[in-house]
């Protein structure tokens, strides 16, 4: 019994070692309040950076609260105690900054040139139909 715990530590050791080689991981983190990004260093010695506000309840933090950024043990995240927020680092190199809903909010504020066409156009014709009154 005590073979197969032995076994399963070291398999779980050498897939951490591998994923440490793998998935970017970070190294340190910090708020730079000028440009109003996280900026993000990772143990690869790539760094990326992101606007603080798309992060999942970062949206209203203070700058204060937004300089506490601390890296989760083993790199896998970032935390912010104060604010009780913790975001993946896979998730932010692949530019998701929150859940599914936070993402489909994010996504519905977006402008450009195309969605205020369409909303002038929709305008013309009248806006949105109202609703029938089926009860």
């Amino acid at each position: 019994m005590a073979d197969l715990a032995d076994a399963e530590i070291d398999a779980a050791l050498a897939l951490g070692e591998k994923q440490a080689n793998t998935e970017p991981r970070a190294r340190s983190a910090r708020y730079d309040r000028a440009s109003g990004r996280i900026e993000v260093e990772l143990t690869s010695g790539a760094a990326f950076a992101f606007p603080a506000r798309l992060g999942q309840g970062l949206e209203i933090a203070t700058e204060e609260e937004l300089a506490q950024v601390l890296v989760s043990p083993g790199g896998y995240g970032l935390h912010w105690k104060a604010l009780d927020v913790d975001l993946s680092i896979p998730g932010l190199a692949a530019g998701v900054f929150g859940t599914k809903a936070h993402m489909a909010r994010i996504a519905g504020q977006a402008r450009s040139a195309a969605k205020s066409a369409a909303a002038r156009a929709n305008g013309a014709k009248g806006g949105r139909p109202r609703k029938s009154g089926m009860a």
